[in-house]
């Protein structure tokens, strides 16, 4: 009796290991193959943007229409920024994988910002953009209101450039757009437009801090953007 007893437990033992390991199968390889989209699209909107810096050594001969309609951030940045947050919230904020992921695409929010910036010095006119600064680290209890409010005004204003950017990365192209914007004080810290604006309460309050005009001119529509890397 004591026998069967005892190949009973073997057996749901190793039953429940198979599962679990199983399970743990499951879960890396879907780890692995998030992390492999989120490369693949960095890998992309380098191209890209390579492809608009190139644009811009040909100033003479390329319009400023054609260097508008090849701007990167509202899809292919985009859609980077919702996937790497699932594979944030799967690996966890301070996995070494998904900080590197974070750095690249920080590089490319910078670049793509400059660009943007340039683009409106050239041809006197550009997207209203907003410069997000959160945090991960429990001091920001608003943060993901945030982000969320920013997602809303992004589907309801879709040439707003909005650039999210984890305030406590460690990377030196960050520290120093953080230093040339001024960044300081409560966060969540958003620069709109070059205007410096600290905290949030309400979506409402938060759209009367932009330019009189800077929203109410864009064209509204239902297409809904990515997530913020919260």
């Amino acid at each position: 009796m004591r026998n069967n007893e005892w190949q009973r437990y073997v057996i749901t033992f190793l039953i429940t290991a198979a599962i679990f390991a199983t399970a743990f199968y499951v879960s890396a390889r879907l780890d692995a193959e998030r992390i492999a989209q989120v490369q693949n699209t960095e890998d992309k909107i380098s191209t890209d943007i390579l492809s608009i810096e190139t644009q811009f050594d040909l100033l003479d001969q390329v319009s400023c229409e054609a260097l508008e309609e090849n701007q990167v951030l509202p899809s292919e940045i985009n859609s980077l920024a919702a996937r790497l947050s699932a594979t944030e919230e799967s690996l966890g904020s301070d996995d070494e994988q998904v900080i590197e992921l974070k750095k690249q695409y920080s590089l490319l929010e910078i670049k793509d910002y400059l660009i943007t910036k340039q683009v409106e010095e050239r041809c006197g006119k550009g997207p209203t953009t907003v410069l997000y600064f959160y945090s991960n680290q429990g001091d920001c209890p608003s943060c993901t209101d945030a982000g969320y409010a920013l997602d809303s005004m992004r589907e309801t204003y879709p040439s707003l450039r909005v650039y999210s950017f984890d305030y406590d990365l460690n990377l030196g192209a960050l520290r120093t757009l953080i230093a040339v914007q001024k960044v300081d004080g409560q966060l969540p810290a958003f620069v709109i437009d070059g205007k410096a604006v600290n905290g949030f309460t309400t979506l409402e309050a938060f759209e009367a801090e932009f330019p009189k005009g800077a929203l109410a001119t864009t064209t509204a529509t239902s297409t809904k953007s990515a997530t913020s890397t919260k």
